[in-house]
């Protein structure tokens, strides 16, 4: 995972590493490849990382809290988080920040704790207040440009993995082995 300058002038990435408790996720394209399949019925259908499950599942097992960003809160969503124990699933019509204000109210966090990890337009507003913004390896230019690290990986591919991992490892928190995510 590479680090570089945000548009906005932020700390030290490492030492705002160490302050995150709550990972925000956007989901189609982050937590999928950002595809869509739809069956001719209209049923919708998304394709899960299961090494950016493992991760997650290590993060809630190191006292890390997740919460789902997402503006299209399908079932399949609903239920692959439900697997992980994900409990927060936060729905936006556009602007995601109302819906981490809500979740850091009811955690009692701040924003410096959270760290966004993104691939496209609108998860600039949460990028702009976060401690630490997170981009997919292949999000959007401006996205990209406004992170502080990007992960080697694509997003759906590994990348929630890898930013987990780079987050526990500047913790310095090693939570023991668990089941395939």
């Amino acid at each position: 995972m590479s680090a570089h300058s945000p548009a906005q002038s932020k700390s030290d990435p490492f030492e705002a590493a160490r302050r995150i408790r709550l990972i925000c996720l956007d989901v189609d394209g982050v937590l999928t490849d950002g595809g869509l399949w739809i069956d001719d019925r209209g049923r919708e259908f998304k394709r899960f990382d299961v090494r950016d499950g493992l991760g997650i599942r290590r993060w809630i097992e190191a006292g890390g809290e997740i919460a789902a960003v997402t503006g299209r809160p399908g079932a399949a969503v609903r239920h692959r988080l439900r697997e992980l124990g994900v409990d927060r699933l936060a729905t936006s019509s556009g602007d995601k920040v109302p819906a981490v204000e809500a979740v850091l109210a009811e955690l009692g966090l701040e924003w410096s704790q959270v760290a966004m990890i993104g691939d496209d337009v609108p998860d600039l507003p949460v990028f702009a207040r976060c401690g630490l913004s997170i981009a997919v390896a292949d999000a959007t230019p401006p996205v990209l440009a406004a992170a502080t690290w990007t992960t080697t990986r694509p997003g759906g591919r590994g990348a929630v993995r890898e930013a987990i991992e780079r987050l526990l490892e500047a913790q310095h928190r090693r939570p023991g082995p668990t089941e395939a995510g």
